[in-house]
């Protein structure tokens, strides 16, 4: 190597060493205390047993409960009534609701030709 290269590098790692120190130690902390063993076992009890500080819900204290204006039976129809309009998200919930088409057969004429060819043991498609 170079003789440039090695007092450069030299030179770099000497202003690193002198920017990294260690702190010192200073020994075990000494309190002060005018609180009596009695006192300070009191107080670490009752933050024992106080809820948790430190958790997610630890601020948001209890919801009030909402004042709601309508009824039971009320919101219970309207329950009903929204079931009743069939699903919003469907491909043709846009097209609105189908109306019944008017028959000309009776309803007991259609009942009577089930029931003939039920018996004749007839399936669906054949």
């Amino acid at each position: 190597m170079k003789i440039s290269t090695i007092l450069t590098v030299t030179a770099f790692s000497s202003l690193f060493a002198m920017g990294a120190g260690a702190e010192e130690y200073q020994g075990v902390l000494k309190f002060n205390s005018t609180s009596s063993r009695a006192e300070v076992r009191a107080q670490a009890v009752t933050a024992a047993h106080r809820a948790d500080a430190y958790g997610e819900a630890a601020f948001a204290g209890v919801a009030p409960r909402l004042a709601n204006p309508l009824d039971r039976t009320g919101v219970r129809a309207q329950a009903v009534a929204i079931a009743r309009e069939g699903n919003p998200y469907g491909d043709v919930a846009a097209a609105g609701v189908v109306s019944r088409g008017a028959s000309t057969t009776d309803r007991r004429t259609v009942q009577a030709e089930a029931r003939a060819t039920a018996a004749r043991g007839v399936t669906e498609g054949s």
